[in-house]
């Protein structure tokens, strides 16, 4: 088993063989030149070139520059991936990171699937890992979060500003802090809430309601 097919399968690896460092290095093209696409050309050319970095997109998909990533072609996310504002998102795809439809991450974000071995011996060896992180449906991601790896996060998640994600986090929740923990179940209630207990008014209630038949 070659060095890309151990990291492809969780078992520990070495970075700069087997055509890896070659990889890392076209990707940085790409992300190079999609990081300093003017302005006047973003909303016309930028979903391609996210298209053209990552292994799978749907239809619709927004990133916003600056953008980081290891490989791009590790990096798999659905429908209306939209990371409008999400400035500064770093994904480490050592590991696979899979998106679900509906996800909206917030600035300074960053998702982590590679790591070392905590014993310096073993640290020093030159082994590293990546363990795959995968993102549900309809989650929403706050600003300055990171996710580590091995970790899931259900669908329909919020997952609160400046979490640092370390375990799972089931469907249907709130989740917040360091460590990230489940605050509370999202319920019916919560559709008529913009934030915190400030209701829609009539005009948008009246779209939010639409939107979702």
């Amino acid at each position: 088993m070659n060095q890309r097919e151990r990291m492809l399968s969780g078992l520990p690896y070495k970075a700069w063989l087997d055509g890896l460092e070659e990889d890392r290095k076209a990707c940085k093209q790409k992300i190079y030149d999609f990081n300093q696409l003017p302005p006047s050309r973003q909303s016309k050319e930028a979903p391609q070139m996210i298209k053209n970095i990552f292994g799978k997109t749907g239809e619709n998909v927004w990133v916003e520059a600056p953008f980081h990533c290891d490989y791009g072609w590790n990096i798999e996310v659905g429908e209306n991936f939209y990371s409008n504002y999400n400035y500064n998102l770093t994904i480490l795809d050592v590991g696979k990171v899979t998106c679900g439809k509906n996800v909206q991450i917030a600035p300074n974000v960053s998702i982590y699937t590679a790591g070392h071995p905590v014993h310096p011996d073993s640290r020093n060896s030159g082994y590293e890992y990546g363990i795959p992180v995968t993102v549900g449906d309809n989650v929403w991601i706050g600003g300055n979060t990171v996710i580590l790896p091995g970790v899931t996060v259900g669908s329909n998640v919020v997952i609160g500003a400046g979490s640092v994600v370390s375990k799972d986090i089931p469907d249907n929740t709130i989740a917040a802090g360091n460590p990230c923990k489940v605050i509370r179940e999202i319920t019916d209630e919560d559709r008529i809430y913009y934030f915190k207990k400030q209701k829609f008014d009539d005009e948008a209630w009246e779209e939010v309601k639409n939107k979702n038949k």
